[in-house]
């Protein structure tokens, strides 16, 4: 959980083969094809051009697959329904659901930060610590898009169609909830990560670029399964497993489809890789 909030943000990402330096697969199915590529959620400026293996993949793709339909993400409902779910309305506020450890290191980092710890009183801790790591990310210059609005914008000035995997409130839920009963904890490993966001974005990044599993693997995940095996669940395996029948589906189109999701999501025992070479398809790394 030390770098639970950069993972979820950044990702939101066991085999021990030695891999090229891509995050992106081609499946194959017995009547169709498909791409797999592992994502970084938000980059810099100096992370573009992307791969050349992504360009490919996506020339060849009739639909592009996201975790969400990015379309839904711009509508102000949406906004309204991440603010709304993001703030306690029931009379809790943050210093009561905090250790007064926990609070006391919160006031502290926003101290420093320049801002009143008062104003985050009705936000659930992790809308505080996306707050505040937006704010670190301005700071290292990096923006709010990365791999998939870049396709998404891309597809939509092609006319190519875009889905998700899972809808908007689902989404949401997930990251509105994230620390929901060990609140304390979330903030005081989540403030520890922000000392060192970047640090740890440089490093994520390099892996994802260097399509380094287990790399990534031993920053991001290891220490989640070990530690905290049920947010692992509900992060990656709950999900994983939830795409996993519709990515089957798309291994019986004609058409041939672009599937984007965070890179963790694709790495380890529990990844979408695995699953599908445990189910017989055929898989290799594009160069």
């Amino acid at each position: 959980m030390k770098r639970l909030i950069l993972f979820v943000l950044i990702f939101l990402t066991a085999s021990q083969t030695a891999f090229a330096d891509t995050s992106i697969w081609k499946v194959q199915s017995d009547k169709s094809v498909l791409y797999l590529g592992g994502t970084v959620h938000l980059l810099r400026q100096s992370d573009y051009p992307l791969p050349v293996e992504y360009d490919k993949a996506y020339e060849k793709a009739a639909l592009l697959v996201f975790e969400a339909d990015i379309a839904d993400l711009y509508k102000p409902e949406t906004q309204q329904l991440l603010v709304s779910k993001g703030l306690y309305r029931d009379g809790t506020s943050l210093e009561t659901v905090l250790s007064p450890e926990a609070y006391g290191a919160l006031k502290k980092y926003c101290e420093s930060a320049g801002i009143p710890v008062l104003s985050f009183n009705k936000f659930k801790p992790s809308m505080v610590m996306l707050t505040l790591l937006g704010q670190e990310l301005q700071k290292m210059g990096i923006g709010k898009s990365g791999v998939e609005e870049y396709y998404f914008r891309k597809a939509n000035a092609d006319k190519k169609p875009v889905k998700g995997l899972e809808n908007i409130d689902e989404h949401i839920e997930l990251i509105t909830s994230m620390g929901k009963g060990n609140e304390s904890n979330f903030i005081l490993h989540s403030i520890k990560d922000l000392k060192e966001a970047e640090r740890i974005i440089n490093a994520l990044i390099d892996g994802w670029r260097e399509g380094d599993e287990k790399k990534l693997y031993e920053l991001f995940i290891k220490e989640m399964k070990d530690e905290f095996p049920n947010l692992y669940k509900t992060l990656l395996v709950d999900r994983n497993r939830k795409w996993l029948p519709q990515i089957e589906d798309y291994l019986q189109t004609p058409e041939t489809e672009l599937v984007l999701v965070g890179a963790a999501h694709l790495i380890g025992p529990d990844g979408v890789i695995a699953s599908l070479k445990n189910k017989g398809y055929k898989l290799e790394k594009l160069k």
